[in-house]
């Protein structure tokens, strides 16, 4: 310890101190631990390409078995300014839509993508005099703002933390050895290795199938279902997500929970889950009563469910998800919710 004084005297080896010190705590103590950055309320418009094409996708062939044009517009409005561009270079064959699929989708949202090449230039040209849209300055003023205040945050831990390490170290004054004279004798602490933490095996393999469902708020029909097949074409059995409670009166209705379905031609039964809100999941009479359409299970942010059948394996996880606003119970019913699954044979299969 006093060796320790003694180089901290320095004021060249305590500037460095510091800053080791201040980067420790800013870096993996602030910024990944209390204050991680996140993020929620995203669109499929924030999605990767690839999966804003298994999204436009699911979209076409769920317009092509119900025929809702209104509905199916709302969807490829998701999309944002993409949404045109990637319906123009959708080619048939893909995620196995006909051509004739991707025409009728297209002549039912034609409004919209004659909409979005007139938006086009006004942002083009804001671009070409130094502006940004109104939304932009504000979206980047506001993340000025909360890095300004996370800059402040840390550099006043870092002051604190500093201030006490210099009491401890340098202006405190070490006890007597006479006044420890007749203190109990410390107990050693042997410290024990860290058991080390056990980790699901992900899977190795790519999954036979792979599909991206999305619900929003309003979608009065929301059931989709999806077909496994092998890939040279052997029909395995069948997937899909549906509505499995509403939630108060009026319209829209507003969907409490959700129910996940595996059908394996090789089993008798369908496996069901049903994912439920938190005000669902916590209410006994909402749970007991769906309890009967099987497991419940709380749905939030990138959980992983699994249903299992005597071949299958499917993996349903939670891309993205949020909470309707209105005068029902806080966090009751979904502004927006979409799953991805993945099915994989079972091993000796």
């Amino acid at each position: 310890m006093d060796r320790i004084r003694e180089i901290l005297r320095n004021p060249t080896a305590a500037a460095a101190a510091g800053f080791v010190l201040g980067l420790i705590i800013g870096l993996p103590i602030l910024g990944w631990g209390l204050w991680p950055v996140q993020w929620v309320d995203a669109s499929p418009s924030h999605l990767v390409e690839e999966h804003q094409v298994q999204y436009l996708c699911m979209t076409i062939d769920s317009f092509a078995r119900n025929m809702n044009a209104a509905q199916a517009r709302s969807r490829f409005k998701a999309l944002g300014e993409r949404g045109a561009e990637l319906l123009n270079d959708l080619r048939p064959g893909t995620c196995n839509l006909t051509e004739s699929d991707i025409n009728l989708f297209a002549a039912a949202v034609g409004s919209a993508v004659v909409q979005l090449p007139e938006a086009t230039p006004a942002v083009t040209e804001a671009a070409a005099v130094g502006e940004q849209p109104a939304g932009e300055e504000q979206e980047e003023s506001g993340g000025i703002l909360s890095r300004i205040g996370l800059l402040i945050g840390l550099c006043l831990a870092t002051l604190v933390v500093g201030a006490v390490l210099v009491y401890v170290l340098l202006l405190r004054k070490p006890r007597p050895a006479a006044s420890m004279a007749g203190a109990a004798p410390v107990r050693e602490f042997v410290r024990q290795p860290a058991r080390p933490m056990v980790q699901e095996e992900p899977q190795e393999e790519a999954p036979v199938v792979q599909f991206m469902t999305t619900y929003m708020a309003g979608d009065e029909i929301y059931d989709d279902s999806f077909s496994i097949d092998s890939q040279t074409g052997e029909f395995l059995g069948e997937c899909g997500v549906g509505v499995a409670e509403h939630i108060g009166v009026g319209e829209p209705k507003k969907v409490t929970a959700f129910e996940v379905w595996l059908f394996d031609k090789n089993d008798i039964q369908t496996v069901t889950k049903v994912l439920m809100s938190e005000h669902a999941y916590n209410d006994p009479q909402i749970r007991a009563r769906l309890a009967s359409k099987g497991e419940p299970m709380l749905i939030e942010p990138d959980k992983v469910i699994l249903l299992e059948t005597a071949t299958l394996i499917l993996e349903a996880r939670v891309v993205d998800m949020s909470y309707g606003q209105g005068p029902l119970p806080d966090r009751s019913f979904f502004e927006r919710m979409t799953l991805e699954l993945a099915v994989w044979p079972k091993p000796e299969y």
